[in-house]
């Protein structure tokens, strides 16, 4: 068997590329799961919990089956800040903004993840960085507030029913802030607890909130069986197994590396968007999705300070 280090790199790159397209799938499948304004499917409280409730009932099978230790208390405070953003948070936010704006223009918000994840990071793990990651967070920022207020113009006699644009971004930017929170909060027990427990964890420690809320919003008209197959996708691989091929990727090809793939991951969006949801390619998406994540790529290279001499 074939075990150098290129070759472990090697495939730590191809789990991460197939981490990041399994996440990338996120937002068409959740549009599905919740369906549109004009044609409802569940609610996106329904989808937050059974997804969530899913992946809890796999996380216990798992852990079962390793044999994993209860969490020491000094994990459990961490564990349970991953389990409101990533849990609670980000699927609930993201649910609501996508019943009223595209998964492509929500790809083009959630493309400052990787910038808010290491900001948080900054924050949360007194990690200091260069002068230049802050001036490239701006300015990604500024240019997803642009794309916004662009959009919005754009569709204005769309949202002269009610619900705005404006508040379906401030959702999606939310979402990124719930989920940058989630994932840094994980990554501070990921080095004592394993990277597949981490996340398995959390969804186990959830339970308590989510089977019953699962219950309680269950769907009292027809579903269709796409919107079924779609929270089945969100509940068995991008809330849980997709984390298992990311972190191993991850931990096999070198962290620097690898999460430059999340760098795909709108495009891989956008482009999903076409045959899933019969959108449109868009060149002010793209050129914005462009745009953003070229900020995403410098700043990530500024997140670190330089080395002492």
């Amino acid at each position: 068997m074939n075990n150098t280090p290129q070759h472990r790199e090697n495939l730590g790159l191809w789990l991460g590329l197939l981490g990041v397209f399994v996440f990338a799938l996120t937002l068409p499948m959740t549009r599905l799961a919740t369906g549109t304004v004009d044609a409802p499917q569940m609610s996106p409280w329904f989808v937050t919990w059974a997804r969530a409730a899913l992946a809890g009932g796999l996380s216990a099978i798992y852990l079962l089956a390793v044999r994993a230790p209860w969490p020491l208390a000094e994990q459990r405070g961490p564990l349970y800040l991953s389990l409101a953003g990533n849990v609670i948070g980000y699927p609930l936010l993201l649910g609501w903004a996508l019943r009223h704006v595209t998964a492509s223009h929500a790809a083009v918000i959630t493309s400052l993840m990787p910038l808010a994840t290491a900001a948080a990071a900054a924050w949360l793990m007194h990690q200091r960085a260069r002068l230049g990651f802050w001036v490239f967070a701006a300015l990604g920022s500024a240019l997803v507030a642009v794309y916004s207020l662009l959009r919005a113009a754009q569709m204005a006699n769309d949202v002269a029913q009610g619900f705005g644009l404006t508040w379906a971004d401030t959702l999606l930017v939310g979402a990124v802030v719930a989920g940058s929170l989630g994932y840094v909060a994980g990554a501070k027990v990921t080095a004592s607890l394993g990277a597949e427990k981490v996340i398995s964890w959390v969804c186990v420690m959830a339970l308590p909130i989510t089977l019953p809320g699962a219950w309680l919003t269950w769907p009292e008209q027809t579903i269709a069986p796409l919107s079924w197959l779609a929270l089945l996708y969100v509940g068995v691989f991008s809330m849980w197994a997709g984390f298992f091929a990311w972190f191993r990727g991850l931990s096999l090809g070198g962290p620097l590396r690898v999460s430059q793939l999340q760098l795909l991951q709108p495009f891989i969006t956008i482009l999903a968007a076409v045959p899933l949801l019969g959108e449109s390619l868009d060149a002010m998406t793209l050129g914005f999705a462009l745009l953003v994540v070229a900020t995403v790529f410098m700043g990530r290279r500024m997140a670190n300070t330089p080395k002492a001499n």
